[in-house]
């Protein structure tokens, strides 16, 4: 999760067999925000309704199979690139990209290391 400018907030550690969008009642459930925005991986009831409980608005696409389509803004959701570049300064450290360490605590604590480096830039 990012804020407005694209500086880490929170992250939560999971499985690579699990779908993206289980823990994002974690990271929701915390935040006070007036959007949310998301990519298709996230275009779920449960996540949805989530999202408009806690009076935000929800910026996800639909995913192709949507019956019944949402509406959502695409000029707010060009501003997700911003957890894009998250991700690719968190891959600058090669310690996080290769994984070296076996336990997801350690792996984890690592992850929140790079995010101070980062908001210290």
């Amino acid at each position: 999760m990012t804020d407005a400018l694209g500086l880490p907030v929170d992250f939560i550690l999971t499985g690579g067999e699990r779908h993206d969008s289980t823990p994002a009642a974690g990271l929701l459930a915390q935040r006070e925000t007036d959007f949310v925005i998301a990519d298709k991986g996230y275009d779920f009831e449960p996540v949805r309704e989530l999202i408009e409980a806690q009076g935000a608005i929800p910026v996800i696409p639909e995913r192709r199979n949507r019956k019944n389509p949402k509406w959502w803004d695409g000029t707010l959701f060009k501003e997700r690139a911003g957890v894009e570049c998250l991700i690719n300064k968190l891959k600058q450290y090669r310690r996080v990209f290769a994984r070296y360490d076996k336990l997801a605590a350690r792996y984890l604590a690592f992850v929140y290391f790079v995010a101070t480096l980062i908001w210290l830039r």
